[in-house]
């Protein structure tokens, strides 16, 4: 749910797997620093989210030497309207911005409408020039929502991937893994090096108006598990990820986009359910948390986590060292209460070290500033975020100057057949026979869109079947209602499959050609639907599916 320009908003819009300890394997073992042994190195003592003290005490050394407005400026990442690249990286060398989020309007395009994958790699390194402008010698921070499924800035050529959900019904961590450093891969190609992801939340089914299919499951264990290997995935490739959004928005019935959602659960429920994903993480040693705009009265009534100073003081006590980063501050949300750039200082007062996409950075870095002066935000806690920033940046500096400590970049598109093989993973029968065909020599479809419906008749003739006649294909898209028809297909969220009066139902999770090729495969009994369902629907309970 991208907000119109000027003025985007986050949200969804209208090959091996790495072995842990391994050199490729980023995540260290531990939550929180260990303790130094004598014999240690205390230069690459780990600090237990990426980063080593030499990283630290180089941070130190940079911030100490910054002024106020200087610190202000690492801890926020603004976005900007349109294709004026330019003026944001003229923004980011006058601010000492710590980088830029690209949104879908950002997005340079070739006339048939694909990503002009040079002019973004040029964009990106313009962008990452300017936060050197003054002397840095640390990347500044280049980020994306690249998820899969309906949050993905970045289009063709690049591979299109199912949505997460894809990889809680295939249940395989490799896969995950996989799949998470194939699209990491493909982003540090053309010079991103931050992607908001995973999505970590634990969907609670057709109530949740918000995360749907960005969850992977509704089993906080399958999240935990799926997420970290996900996460271990993106960091192989070079990418930073970031988990979100805590304390979890997939258990609330208010879409933080339009306003502020209340999370009732207790303290004892969150840690059981909606944070297991997120303790996870932290034991993994992620390096960044995203907040969420969630108010959780159990912690602090009527404030959003990401503004809430008991939020941050219990993400901290679960034994998170790193970034704590916040949702687009430009949300409904936040925006209706804190308008403009008065939220900044709020959230850094409370708990927060990089501020995502303030509605108006100029005022973000001057209400910034005048709290600092005034004495209402304290300068040792920008500091600190500062420091936090800035030691994470250097970090992924140095790791990525080192020969084979990271997987090249990949060509955009490289990752199609893995993604094809995902969704082959993933497709899931609700009802209807698993071991035979489920048409014949001929099919017919409806639903979705215009792009579905082509593709699916692209691999209904790629499987030799004719088009016109025969059981009609009911596709149900980002949204959709109840169909009936001969099969009832969910592209996105499996939830409206419930009430379908369809005799065959089968989610899909994904719309890509890859997706469709397995669902035809399905269709035609040259395959079996080996997914299982990753959250309830309806009737149908967690873990249906063929066996």
């Amino acid at each position: 749910m991208t907000a119109p320009s000027p003025a985007p908003s986050r949200g969804v819009p209208a090959e091996g797997s790495v072995t842990s300890g391994s050199p490729a394997d980023p995540f260290t073992t531990t939550p929180s620093p260990p303790a130094a042994t004598p014999s240690s190195d205390p230069e690459v003592l780990p600090l237990g989210w990426g980063p080593q003290q030499r990283d630290l005490d180089a941070a130190t050394a940079a911030v100490a030497s910054m002024t106020t407005g200087q610190k202000a400026g690492q801890v926020l990442m603004p976005f900007y309207p349109g294709l004026d690249d330019g003026a944001q990286a003229a923004t980011i060398e006058r601010l000492h911005l710590a980088g830029s989020i690209i949104m879908g309007d950002n997005v340079p395009r070739t006339a048939d409408g694909l990503v002009d994958t040079a002019a973004m790699a040029a964009v990106t390194a313009r962008l990452s020039g300017a936060s050197r402008s003054d002397g840095r010698d640390w990347p500044g921070l280049i980020g994306v929502d690249q998820e899969g499924g309906a949050v993905a800035r970045l289009g063709a050529p690049l591979t299109e991937w199912p949505a997460p959900m894809a990889y809680g019904a295939a249940g395989s961590l490799p896969l995950a893994t996989d799949a998470g450093r194939a699209l990491a891969a493909e982003l540090a190609s053309i010079g991103f090096n931050v992607d908001f992801a995973p999505d970590t939340d634990v969907t609670m089914g057709p109530a949740d108006p918000t995360i749907g299919a960005r969850s992977m499951s509704g089993s906080p264990e399958a999240v935990a598990r799926l997420g970290v290997g996900f996460s271990r995935g993106m960091l192989a490739a070079g990418m930073l990820p970031a988990v979100k959004h805590f304390p979890g928005h997939g258990s609330v019935t208010v879409d933080s986009h339009l306003g502020l959602p209340v999370q009732k659960a207790s303290v004892a429920e969150l840690q059981a359910r909606d944070w297991k994903p997120f303790q996870d993480a932290i034991n993994a040693g992620v390096p960044m948390v995203m907040t969420g705009h969630i108010a959780v009265p159990a912690l602090e009534p009527g404030v959003p986590s990401s503004l809430s100073k008991a939020a941050y003081a219990a993400l901290r006590g679960m034994g998170f060292h790193g970034v704590a980063v916040t949702d687009a501050l430009n949300m409904a949300a936040v925006e209706q209460q804190f308008p403009g750039g008065s939220a900044a200082p709020v959230a850094l007062a409370a708990g927060a070290d990089l501020l995502l996409m303030p509605t108006d950075v100029e005022a973000a870095h001057a209400a910034i500033v005048s709290a600092v002066s005034a004495g209402s935000l304290p300068a040792g806690r920008l500091d600190e975020a500062a420091r936090r920033v800035v030691t994470m940046m250097i970090w992924r500096g140095r790791e990525a100057a080192r020969p084979h400590t990271t997987q090249p970049p990949a060509a955009p598109g490289s990752g199609q057949s893995l993604s094809a093989q995902v969704s082959a993973a993933a497709i899931t029968m609700l009802s209807g026979q698993c071991t035979a065909p489920l048409v014949g020599g001929s099919v017919r479809v409806s639903g979705g869109s215009a792009q579905d419906r082509s593709r699916f008749e692209a691999a209904a003739r790629d499987a030799g079947l004719g088009l016109g006649s025969g059981p009609l294909v009911n596709l149900i898209g980002y949204g959709g209602g109840t169909v009936g028809g001969d099969v009832a297909v969910a592209l996105d969220a499996p939830w409206p499959l419930a009430a379908s009066a369809a005799p065959v139902k089968i989610a899909l999770y994904g719309r890509s050609r890859g997706a469709f090729g397995a669902l035809l495969a399905v269709l035609t009994g040259k395959a079996a639907a080996s997914g299982k369902l990753p959250a309830a629907v309806g009737s149908f309970p967690e873990g249906s599916g063929c066996p």
